[in-house]
């Protein structure tokens, strides 16, 4: 079974659970770390021949083009984040819109290629945004994978399907949910960031192996460049919540991820959408 494996491409003080203590208009202002990190995962990639799905933030590509290029150089597939990690339930129809045509400019200029996928920041596209899917065909996307299929805190959509659907009738339009597991009844997350890097490699290797086994379809494994960054700034005035959250086992985190080809195969997450598309014909 090939899986799809994809980083979501923004820096440390970019992420939602900082949102609330970090204003956008300092980003400039803070130490950037995203080019390094970015390199590092390539890195870890090359080591183990995986070519994978960068979903990368406009506003990294409008000011790092050098770093889109490299990884579209290295074989692996740019997708888009939106442009500055908005969530799209905070966007009405027409600012989203906007959002996600001038982040596809800027990816595709700096990379030299078509950005056909989009992934929504904080998996923000649920049952708020029935609007979301419709915009992004419009604009000629040809799938997200921007739906969390369980109940949390900061985002999810427990009743969306935990496999490939086609959210928008008579439409080829994909969307392709991360990764859930099932314990009895209860469904799991288990898609990658902070649960991979929090829990114990032996629960997402369960999970995976469940998913490929007994569904029988792909996994769909994210996490963040920041992630294999131990040294990263420390914001200490964000919720203790919020910092236990970012903070744990980022020393950890490049070790898990060098065990995963070992256990399990990995491809780019359009490969993963054209025999998804194959198979929902």
């Amino acid at each position: 079974m090939q899986n799809a494996l994809s980083v979501d491409v923004e820096d440390w003080f970019q992420v939602g659970a900082f949102e609330t203590v970090i204003d956008r208009k300092d980003w400039d202002s803070l130490e950037c770390r995203v080019e390094r990190n970015t390199d590092a995962v390539m890195a870890l990639f090359d080591e183990a021949a995986i070519k994978a799905t960068f979903f990368t933030l406009g506003w990294v590509a409008q000011r790092y083009p050098a770093l889109i290029r490299r990884i579209a150089d290295a074989g692996h597939e740019i997708g888009s984040h939106g442009y500055g990690h908005e969530r799209v339930f905070t966007l009405t129809p027409d600012q989203f819109a906007a959002n996600i045509e001038r982040a596809r400019k800027l990816l595709e200029d700096a990379s030299g290629e078509k950005v056909t996928g989009y992934r929504a920041p904080s998996f923000s596209i649920d049952q708020r945004t029935p609007w979301a899917h419709e915009i992004l065909a419009d604009q000629g996307y040809l799938y997200s994978s921007s739906v969390a299929p369980v109940k949390h805190d900061h985002y999810g959509w427990a009743e969306a399907p935990r496999f490939a659907f086609r959210p928008i009738e008579g439409s080829d339009f994909l969307e392709i949910p991360v990764t859930t597991a099932e314990l009895g009844s209860k469904r799991l997350a288990a898609g990658g960031g902070g649960f991979f890097r929090l829990l114990p490699y032996a629960f997402s290797k369960w999970a995976i192996r469940q998913v490929n086994e007994r569904d029988n379809r792909p996994a769909v494994i994210y996490f963040h460049p920041w992630e294999i960054d131990p040294e990263q700034p420390r914001v200490t005035n964000a919720p203790i919540k919020s910092r236990l959250r970012h903070y744990t086992k980022l020393d950890a985190m490049a070790d898990k991820l060098r065990r995963l080809p070992q256990d399990f195969h990995w491809e780019r997450l359009d490969s993963v959408v054209a025999r998804e598309q194959a198979r929902l014909a």
